[in-house]
């Protein structure tokens, strides 16, 4: 049996009441694709737009520099994670704490701690969760690769970044190196791990009544489990899509999937919403943990939202029942959310 929950209304009374403030890159764009962030742009306009038709007394912002000074905001939806500069996911909640201001999402260590892939595995680790071996090479430290798990292919990635971006393949020590150097240059600290030929497992959670919600888990199916996905595919940059993201139909692995999540959620709660990734083994069958994505894109057209259609709501309820769990957490909701009577389908 599968239970699936209704989504959570705030009440008339707290939408004229809360004064919410969006800060997005992107939240005045209105164009199509974005030249160099893509399909972002679009996310962040449809977020506004998402708002504005859930009806709540809405605040707009695109810089970080809205909350140098003190806003007339009850709240703040943060979408302003990708800054230009290492870990700039952790700025907007830390200004929001400097002025006491309420937020949704994680915690600013929090919010680091899940965009260091390093410390990420580190922690699964320590949960006993599967993790393929990895090496970081911070930047300024030596590249040192006697310690390099051994594979034909390895993947080489910014420690902190989000939808691939400067992620490439090495096939030997020179392009590893050059890799990393070039990463280190940027601005980045890198992480190299052997490629895994397979699929992406993605379990995405939100917040129900408090408590973690696992929707629906996903498989991001290749068309080739050889290919390494790039900044430019998951971005919309580029025509070609190799790959399809559907439900997972495997009860084991499915079950797996969620287990695993639910055991390294347990360093991350609270987080309001996020993804827990996984690497599927295409040969063996085997998952690996790869990172976590706190507070992850919640575009309609990603996984989050397909997986919440899945038990039947769509993007508005979605980002409403996100958007009303963590109001009722930081304490700035009178009465408890509206909601339908849970169903239990089979």
């Amino acid at each position: 049996m599968t239970r699936i929950a209704a989504p959570r209304a705030l009440s008339a009374a707290a939408k004229r009441a809360l004064r919410i403030m969006l800060i997005a890159k992107h939240v005045h764009w209105e164009g199509g694709l974005h030249p160099t962030d893509g399909t972002h742009a679009t996310y962040h306009r449809e977020m506004r737009a998402v708002l504005e038709e859930i009806g709540v007394d809405l605040h707009l912002a695109d810089s970080y520099e809205a909350l140098f000074g003190a806003p007339d905001v009850d709240f703040v939806f943060p979408l302003l994670n990708r800054g230009g500069f290492l870990n700039s996911e952790m700025l907007l909640p830390l200004l929001c704490e400097r002025r006491g201001i309420p937020y949704l999402g994680a915690s600013p260590i929090l919010r680091g701690l899940s965009d260091d892939k390093h410390l990420s595995k580190r922690v699964a680790a320590a949960r006993g969760i599967p993790t393929a071996p990895w090496l970081l090479f911070r930047r300024g430290g030596p590249i040192d690769l006697s310690q390099l798990p051994p594979a034909a292919k390895h993947v080489v990635k910014p420690n902190a970044s989000s939808a691939s971006w400067g992620i490439s393949a090495a096939y030997d020590d020179e392009d590893i190196r050059a890799a990393v150097a070039r990463l280190h240059k940027e601005g980045h600290d890198a992480i190299v791990e052997p490629f895994i030929p397979g699929h992406d497992i993605e379990v995405p959670v939100i917040t129900l009544d408090g408590q973690p919600f696992i929707l629906p888990v996903q498989i991001v199916e290749q068309n080739d489990p050889t290919y390494l996905r790039t900044y430019l595919e998951k971005r919309n940059l580029i025509d070609d899509q190799a790959y399809a993201i559907r439900p997972l139909d495997d009860d084991r692995l499915r079950m797996e999937a969620a287990r695993q999540s639910i055991e390294i959620m347990k360093e991350f709660v609270p987080f309001d919403y996020g993804r827990f990734e996984f690497r599927l083994n295409a040969g063996t069958g085997e998952l690996s943990f790869m990172e976590v994505n706190l507070n992850c894109n919640l575009w309609s057209k990603k996984t989050i939202a397909m997986a919440a259609a899945q038990i039947g709501w769509n993007h508005a309820e979605l980002v409403e029942t996100i958007l009303a769990e963590s109001l009722d957490r930081r304490g700035l909701l009178d009465r408890h959310t509206e909601r339908m009577p849970d169903r239990v389908a089979a």
